[in-house]
């Protein structure tokens, strides 16, 4: 629907956690007819599937939930060729008492901003994406869709992370500056992290 109204009125529409094969085989015909449309996903939706969901662990529950291992793939497929535009964090934190209940009533979502650089690392330490198109993904596009000037240039405003690609370590949820702590990704073994954070020209993140 969103996709024909797009192509009727020639407005811009970008649609938010791209999840299925479906979705993403859509945008790209929606694309290769002209229609002004762009997507993100995020990087459960690309390092997890459904099988994933073991003993009703609610830091698995998302919405939109998580696929089949063929959508895992189209997912991938579209951030290969540029159906999926962007990569996000879709970081939404919630406190133990929402997500410590049953599955059904435990609330939807996950702590993503913080695990969101190494789990998208992974694709380039797969030979999936270039590190210059992961850049492209997670920072310049999202830039560009919004209309924020982001280039590195001297006399700008620096807004820029610093980061170390080849930096070992395991995911530790108790150590999140996040007030939430619900993430399925606990105690996995990543490749990749933020060293310093630089936001409008003052460093607020340095890692010890």
């Amino acid at each position: 629907r969103d996709i024909a109204l797009a192509e009727l009125t020639g407005a811009h529409v970008h649609f938010c956690h791209i999840s299925t094969a479906e979705s993403v085989e859509a945008i790209r015909q929606a694309k290769k007819r002209g229609a002004r449309v762009t997507c993100e996903t995020a990087p459960h939706y690309f390092t997890l599937t459904d099988e994933d969901v073991n003993g009703y662990d609610t830091n698995f529950k998302m919405n939109p939930p998580l696929r089949s291992k063929d959508d895992r793939k189209a997912v991938i497929d579209g951030l290969v060729d540029g159906t999926v535009d962007l990569i996000a964090s879709d970081h939404a934190p919630h406190s133990v008492l929402e997500k410590d209940v049953e599955f059904d009533r435990a609330a939807f979502g996950i702590v993503g901003l913080e695990t969101s650089l190494p789990l998208s690392l992974q694709l380039v330490h797969d030979g999936i994406l270039s590190m210059d198109e992961l850049i492209i993904k997670m920072a310049k596009t999202p830039a560009d869709i919004i209309g924020m000037n982001n280039d590195i240039r001297p006399g700008s405003i620096a807004d820029l992370t610093v980061i170390d690609p080849d930096c070992s370590l395991m995911i530790d949820s108790d150590q999140f500056k996040s007030k939430g702590r619900n993430t399925p990704f606990d105690g996995m073994q990543v490749k990749g992290c933020a060293q310093t954070t630089i936001v409008n020209g003052k460093i607020v993140f340095q890692k010890q």
